[in-house]
């Protein structure tokens, strides 16, 4: 059985003419993006003269003196790190909200919007007002590591709070899910308020550089420390592609055609609150991309899980990109917070999103 203006391929995965194609102009705009964040700033290097530190890097060379050692400095040692964390950012929060969309069967679930990104936020300025003298005492590797831990953890209670609240014999309450998730959120905030008030100015000047969401501070010690993280939420996406595209039949035809609906959820937390949790440990709670990117591919490739996944995961990396060049050149030299670019964009498409769901919502 086939729908109008879908084929059938091989795998009995139902998708559109123009999904290759879709999924090459996504990686077309995240080369687009590196390149931009690479280039851009408050000074601006050549795109070609870009490509030429980057190949004279993979060759082993760098300039140790003369007139372009500046343009190499800047490349390799400021903006690449960034580059490569913002990258890392986007993908694991676009590909978090869609496998969240996936479990939850609902496009309105998101990180950001139903507390999971605030019950890491909690758990990572624990870690900054607590975990100081803990981390003097662990080998310089587990600390760090430390930060995107604790916020994997504090994003993993949050998932699993929401989830447990939320579904009942296997069903998934959608009102209850918003309502449980505000009520975590808020409660994250309230615990985050308490660490803020002990913490000294110090930590205080920390937990404001991520609050608001930023790559400013990105360091290659970040990207190593997110990276596992990330790398456990792409390993677990990879492999969930079929079991959730049967499980938005329901979960009682996933369980007849083989899926083990239970396994799935539990890795599908699991991944969800590693990547979430990095994201917030080195950038800050960054809403609405996890909400807006997999509506996007939807729109423009269909519902597969199979292809929803891998796309996400490049348009959200290169849609961060491009709102890191807005936020630290809209501003120039001043940098705008990260997340209040997002939300610029991503509020209005929200918005949009309920008005058309309105009907179905308060049916």
């Amino acid at each position: 059985m086939s729908g109008a203006g879908l084929a059938l391929p091989a795998d009995g995965a139902p998708r559109r003419p123009g999904a290759r194609v879709g999924l090459a102009l996504c990686g077309a705009l995240l080369i687009a993006g590196f390149l931009a964040s690479l280039a851009i700033g408050p000074v601006t290097v050549a795109p070609e003269r870009v490509l030429a530190i980057l190949t004279d890097a993979l060759a082993g060379r760098r300039p140790a003196t003369g007139a372009g050692l500046r343009e190499v400095v800047i490349v390799l040692d400021i903006r690449l790190p960034r580059t490569l964390l913002g990258l890392m950012v986007g993908a694991g929060i676009a590909v978090g909200g869609a496998l969240m969309q996936g479990i939850f069967r609902n496009p309105l679930a998101d990180p950001g919007l139903i507390g999971v990104s605030s019950g890491a936020a909690l758990a990572a300025v624990i870690w900054i007002v607590l975990g100081g003298q803990l981390a003097t005492l662990l080998p310089t590797v587990l600390a760090d590591v430390g930060l995107p831990l604790a916020a994997f953890l504090g994003a993993l209670a949050a998932t699993v709070a929401l989830y447990l609240i939320s579904t009942r014999e296997g069903r998934t309450s959608v009102p209850t899910m918003l309502f449980a998730g505000i009520a975590i959120g808020a409660l994250a905030n309230a615990g985050t308020g308490v660490m803020i008030f002990m913490a000294s100015d110090q930590q205080l000047r920390d937990f404001t550089f991520w609050s608001f969401g930023s790559l400013g501070g990105a360091t290659w010690r970040k990207v190593g420390a997110a990276l596992p993280f990330m790398l456990l939420l792409g390993l677990a996406a990879s492999r969930l592609g079929r079991a959730l595209d049967a499980l938005a039949l329901g979960e009682a035809e996933a369980f007849h055609v083989g899926v083990d609906v239970q396994r799935t959820k539990r890795v599908a937390i699991a991944a969800i609150a590693a990547g979430t949790g990095a994201a917030v440990a080195v950038a800050g709670v960054i809403g609405f991309v996890g909400l807006v990117v997999p509506h996007l591919i939807r729109l423009a490739l269909g519902p597969g899980h199979r292809l929803l996944l891998p796309a996400s995961a490049l348009l959200g990396g290169a849609l961060l990109l491009a709102a890191d060049v807005v936020a630290r050149t809209l501003a120039s030299p001043a940098e705008l917070p990260l997340g209040v670019v997002t939300a610029a964009v991503g509020a209005p498409f929200f918005i949009g999103l309920l008005l058309k769901r309105r009907a179905a919502l308060f049916g």
